[in-house]
């Protein structure tokens, strides 16, 4: 199969340039002229997707070079592209950062030369001038097989210094600057202690989405940009087998936790469940007194329950709920904030202890002063609904907290190869939780497993 999506992909100089702010406006416009959008985030980020997803009026989807395998990540853009006019990639830290320093795996330029889509170079110009036609011209030659088609400028402080950079990347770098975005204190994207806020909690009103629009449509050449992404050459999709070609099974109902504290979650997955079987059923551990009717299986990602946490110790009825279920065994999947939730309690930040659903038999506190992050390659311990003995799979970990009692390895879920001497997360015949936050596509038996335990479970096996 081939496809001829028009793409373009956004890199940037470094992290903090502004990438998701620009990105996003410029989805918005491209909305604006009638086109539908696919928009995507590279790397392992649930956050700055929400922005893009508000923006396109579609899911945004994230790809991952180094936890999906190669063929994975082009059919997943492909089954993602199929109606679509362009597609739209914000990439993730600098343009050429990945897992290491020395190999592309997990870059934003990767996942560009995967996709065989052009990449335009945003750098944010707020200290510099003529400097920046060295830094665009580094970057050029940096990786041949790259295309590397333009540039962007953000934190431009007046025309004179816009007309200095530009002449700079122009002539210094040979690389057409497409548009720029100037110093506006209005327009910056709210952050705190992992990043961005989540929209599923709070965001810029209309207003502000409406003025950043407005401010691409001024000052960037939407129609250039088009442009260039209208270049990229056809693409050949291999098959991943990700998907089943069909399923006359009836649906099971996994309840799906999704609310303020709660929405981390890859849309693949989520359409990697459903195309398995899984009637995925949303519940609020905030507002909900019980879980949903009928379950067959539990998925609660990630978040920020650390910022809830009163809200949701509060909630005692839910609490018990959620606990006499995974007792009876109903199949449960745990990532970072749900292992939190799961476990006994959570200490925030001010040291105040919250009482937990106790699922776990350890508890979380946020007294962390560095944040644990990076690729990780788990090894099961032991069988799990979703990894076999010795199984390995590639995931992600990104938090502040910590588990204040690490369990023995008999009970844990995983071992890192990073991190040999750490065991990590908790497994039982049911239960999977943990910091790992994990891709479903990162191995095609995830989510057919997972929607599997859940359909043998039933009422009669409690």
């Amino acid at each position: 199969m081939e496809i001829t999506v028009p793409r373009i992909v956004i890199g940037g100089v470094t992290s903090g340039v502004g990438k998701t702010t620009l990105v996003a406006g410029l989805v918005g416009a491209l909305r604006l002229r009638g086109l539908r959008v696919a928009p995507f985030k590279v790397g392992p980020d649930y956050i700055d997707p929400g922005y893009h997803a508000r923006m396109a009026g579609l899911p945004c989807r994230n790809l991952d070079s180094w936890m999906v395998p190669r063929e994975a990540l082009v059919e997943l853009f492909a089954r993602a592209t199929t109606s679509c006019d362009v597609a739209v990639v914000e990439g993730v830290m600098g343009l050429f950062d990945g897992r290491s320093g020395i190999e592309e795996e997990g870059s934003t330029a990767q996942v560009a030369k995967l996709l065989g889509a052009p990449a335009l170079l945003l750098m944010s110009v707020a200290k510099t001038s003529r400097s920046a036609g060295a830094i665009a011209l580094g970057f050029k030659q940096f990786d041949p097989e790259l295309r590397l088609a333009g540039a962007l400028l953000n934190h431009v402080g007046s025309p004179n210094h816009r007309q200095w950079v530009t002449e700079a990347v122009e002539r210094g770098a040979d690389l057409p600057v497409l548009g720029y975005l100037p110093r506006r204190p209005d327009l910056v994207l709210p952050e705190r202690h992992l990043g961005l806020v989540p929209t599923a909690e709070t965001a810029p009103g209309d207003r502000f989405f409406d003025q950043l629009i407005d401010q691409i449509e001024s000052t960037v050449d939407v129609s250039r940009v088009l442009e260039v992404a209208s270049s990229a050459a056809p693409l050949d999709v291999p098959c991943a087998n990700l998907f089943p070609s069909a399923s006359t099974l009836p649906k099971v109902r996994i309840g799906l936790a999704l609310d303020r504290a709660f929405n981390f979650y890859y849309e693949d997955n989520l359409e990697l469940l459903r195309a398995w079987g899984a009637e995925l059923v949303p519940f609020s551990p905030l507002e909900d007194a019980a879980l949903p009717e009928g379950l067959r299986g539990l998925y609660i990602g990630g978040g920020f329950p650390e910022l809830f946490a009163a809200e949701l110790a509060a909630n005692q009825p839910m609490l018990r709920s959620v606990c006499d279920a995974i007792t009876s065994g109903l199949p449960t999947y745990a990532e970072c904030g749900g292992l939190m939730y799961l476990s006994q309690g959570i200490t925030d930040f001010g040291g105040v202890y919250h009482q937990m659903a106790g699922a776990v038999p350890t508890s979380s506190a946020m007294t962390q002063r560095r944040l644990t992050m990076g690729y990780r390659t788990a090894t099961a311990l032991k069988d799990n609904f979703l990894l076999r003995h010795g199984e390995s799979v590639r995931g992600h970990e990104f938090h502040w907290s910590v588990s204040a009692s690490p369990l023995p390895e008999d009970r844990s879920a995983y071992s890192f190869a990073e991190a040999p001497d750490r065991p990590e997360g908790f497994a039982s015949h049911n239960l999977l939780a943990s910091y790992l936050h994990l891709h479903f596509a990162a191995r095609p038996d995830l989510a057919p497993r997972f929607v599997e335990a859940c359909r043998a479970f039933s009422p009669s096996t409690r």
